[in-house]
């Protein structure tokens, strides 16, 4: 029998290996403009139970380390947005008692958050001195648009996989 330090690290290294390895298989629609990153799904694993944190930090981390064309700027905006988003979500679940809500309330803070997104674009383009056509504005709508999309519509897939392996009694 797994103890419980043992089965907290083992899931939480699933979450991150999974999280990294779909980014991988999807990066040319992960990164930049209108993102669709299908892992974003994780995000949604703290809503059933918020020891899944770590997992999903750790699996942005490492995502953003080893494929991100903006590497320490993505590392710093990407993981703060993650580590931002998931605890917002944790602080107002206690609040909310419906899963439903809480998940579509999970979709809604990552996709308004975006904008700190937004804001590590406007910064690689001072960096680099990019013309974008696009206004911060539009950036963050954009990837707005991308987020909730992604998050979604995979609220009811991680719903229905909660049912099989029970998310909240995983550890």
């Amino acid at each position: 029998m797994m103890n419980q330090k043992t089965k907290f690290l083992a899931l939480n290294g699933i979450v991150a290996a999974l999280y990294m390895v779909i980014t991988m298989l999807i990066q040319p629609i992960a990164f930049y403009g209108l993102q669709f990153r299908i892992p974003e799904m994780f995000n949604h694993l703290v809503v059933f139970n918020k020891k899944y944190f770590f997992g999903i930090v750790i699996g942005v981390f490492f995502a953003n380390l080893f494929f991100s064309p903006m590497l320490w700027l993505d590392l710093i905006f990407g993981v703060g947005h993650t580590i931002i988003c998931l605890s917002i979500t944790i602080l107002l679940e206690r609040y909310i008692k419906n899963i439903w809500a809480r998940l579509l309330l999970n979709s809604c803070v990552f996709s308004f958050m975006m904008f700190i997104i937004a804001l590590e674009l406007e910064v690689a383009e001072a960096m680099i001195q990019l013309e974008n056509p696009l206004s911060f504005g539009q950036n963050w709508l954009l990837m707005a648009i991308g987020e909730f999309a992604v998050m979604a519509a995979t609220a009811p897939i991680m719903y229905a996989v909660d049912k099989k392996v029970h998310f909240a009694k995983s550890f």
